[in-house]
């Protein structure tokens, strides 16, 4: 609304348009930065998990694949071939390569017949020349997620995949 008084207008709503143009108080400003800083530090978290569940995944699919060397170089040289873990050093072994460990934040653990363990700290899982194995399975654990490579003991047949804690 505006009021004529003498030549020139005045409105009654300036103070409000005013403030309007003051543009952002501090106490704004601190607040969005605030907000700006919490989301780069769930973004870094969520990246930071993100490295390791590759880095398990990596294992995972390492392990399997010397699984499966070691179950094709049995049915090749036509003789046995074993493929180890050592639980102490954190290691596997295929046959005829050299260990391979893994990331200390990592473990790993072996389930496989009693007859397969070799020490307190070693076993094994044992391929046939026709394929087939002792079976087992060899679990990768981090950060409270598990993968795990199986072999089955009739066929050899090796699958990897992420276990889910039952709840």
């Amino acid at each position: 609304m505006y009021r004529a008084h003498g030549m020139h207008k005045v409105s009654c709503c300036t103070a409000l348009q005013h403030r309007q143009q003051r543009g952002f108080s501090l106490l704004e400003i601190m607040l969005v930065l605030t907000l700006i800083g919490l989301m780069f530090g769930l973004v870094a978290v969520s990246m930071g998990r993100g490295v390791s569940n590759a880095e398990i995944r990596n294992a995972n699919r390492e392990v399997a694949a010397a699984l499966r060397y070691t179950r094709s170089q049995a049915m090749r040289s036509h003789s046995e071939q074993v493929f180890s873990v050592n639980i102490e050093d954190k290691s596997w072994q295929a046959a005829d390569r050299k260990p391979v460990s893994i990331p200390d934040e990592m473990d790993i653990t072996i389930d496989t017949a009693r007859s397969e363990m070799t020490g307190e700290s070693t076993a094994g899982i044992r391929f046939f020349a026709d394929g087939t194995s002792t079976g087992g399975r060899v679990k990768l654990t981090s950060d409270g997620r598990n993968w795990v490579v199986g072999v089955e003991w009739l066929t050899g047949e090796i699958t990897r995949g992420e276990l889910q804690d039952k709840q």
